[in-house]
This record gives C-alpha cells, sequence and structure tokens, in this order.
C-alpha cells in the first residue's frame, strides 16, 4: 500500500503588513474582532501560513487563494477551512508560541497544538478521557500526569477535526492508546465513528503536545519544517 505524505509546517506566531494584506475580506473583520494582539498574531500567521504553503503546492499566487469554512454536517459556515476545487486537505492549530499546519492529498486531516498547562487534569479527565485513558493517566507518576494528558487531549482534537465533528462528538466515547504508546485509535463507542484512522504524534518541542488524524488506511510519511530547539 502507497504511503501518504504529510507535510507538516510550524511557525511563530507574528503579525506583518505584508502577512495582513493576503486576508480577505472576512478574514480582516475576523481579525479586526481579536481584542488580544497574541490573538491577532496567531490568527494571520496561520491563514499566512496556509496561503503560501498552498501557494507552493498548487502554483496558484498565495492572494488569490480564498477558503470555504462549510461544515461538512451541517452546511453552516463553522468548519475548517477548505480550498474549494483541489484534492488538498490542510488543517491549522495554533496554542501560544505555536502555530501548526498538516497538508495532504486526498484524505481528510486534522491537527492540534497545545501548551502544556496547569490545568486540573483528575476533573478535565472526566470530561475527555474514557475509562481505561481515566486509569492509565493515574498510574502515571506525578509529574508526568500533565504531560501525559495533553497528548491524549490533542490526539481526540485532531481526530475530531479531521472527522469536521468538533465539539459535537463525545471526546469520552474515544478510545486512544496511552501517551507513552504510538499513537492509534483503539475504540470508538459512538454513532459519529469513523474508520480507518491514522493518527501521529509531532514533535512541537518543549512544553507541548501536538497530534494529527488522518482518515486513511494508508501508511503516514511525515515531514516536518519551520523549528528548531
Amino acid at each position: 500500500m502507497p504511503v501518504l505524505e504529510c507535510a507538516v509546517h510550524w511557525a511563530v506566531p507574528s503579525d506583518e503588513p505584508h502577512m495582513r494584506d493576503l486576508l480577505d475580506a472576512g478574514e480582516r473583520d475576523r481579525y479586526a474582532r481579536f481584542m488580544r494582539d497574541e490573538d491577532k498574531a496567531r490568527f494571520v500567521t496561520g491563514r499566512f501560513l496556509a496561503r503560501t504553503v498552498l501557494s507552493e503546492a498548487t502554483g496558484l499566487p498565495p492572494g488569490d487563494i480564498r477558503f470555504t469554512t462549510d461544515c461538512p454536517h451541517c452546511g453552516a459556515s463553522h468548519g475548517k477551512p477548505r480550498l474549494p476545487g483541489h484534492t488538498l486537505d490542510f488543517s491549522l492549530s495554533h496554542s501560544a508560541d505555536r502555530v501548526v499546519l498538516v497538508l495532504t492529498d486526498g484524505p481528510e486531516v486534522g491537527v492540534d497544538v497545545e501548551q502544556e498547562s496547569d490545568r486540573d487534569v483528575d476533573r478535565l479527565g472526566e470530561m475527555v478521557l474514557s475509562a481505561p485513558e481515566r486509569d492509565v493517566l493515574a498510574a502515571l507518576p506525578a509529574d508526568q500526569r500533565k504531560r501525559g494528558f495533553h497528548a491524549y487531549w490533542c490526539r481526540k482534537e485532531a481526530l475530531l477535526k479531521a472527522t469536521g465533528h468538533g465539539l459535537a462528538a463525545p471526546m469520552t466515547a474515544i478510545h486512544v492508546s496511552g501517551p507513552d504508546e504510538p499513537a492509534e485509535v483503539l475504540s470508538w463507542d459512538d454513532d459519529k465513528a469513523v474508520s480507518p484512522v491514522r493518527l501521529a504524534d509531532l514533535t512541537p518541542g518543549p512544553g507541548y503536545a501536538a497530534s494529527l488524524a488522518v482518515l486513511t488506511d494508508r501508511p503516514l510519511k511525515i515531514s516536518e519544517a519551520g523549528l528548531t530547539y
């Protein structure tokens, strides 16, 4: 079975005039509604990254690229950005000083990055983790539990971005492999479940977790570019 290439691009948030120049009218309105400078920077960096990467992949000028955001399930305009008329699929995510884009040709893809924070992982675990996952998390050493929770979180967020369900599907119905095991969907007990799925963890650097999900049974070949540590 041929491998599926997944191109992962990392960037640090920035907000420069030449980046804002590529925003369309709707994006400019959304940009203006952000109250914090860091949110503006993450948004404009994501759209700039998407346009420059897609320009290279398609040959389209970056300024000519326009996205649709139609939800595949309800038709409303809250879906992830897509490039109409092309087989390429991509997904964006950002957290703190990380912005990431993943690009594939054909299957739907989702990506998520999260800065590890001092969340109450026990409380959130009740809303996010399946019972077996909560048992695994509880068995981790105390200093590893924050890392473990965010690994679970990113894998599930990436999956639900790929399917387009987002928060409409309960995370607790999804059971993925443990934080120290290769990323894999073990079971999904819900009518929104899809198969096949490939999961993979990414390398966002210390203090972050990141994963991608692709709706395919093909093995993945992942390349990451844009950050050095």
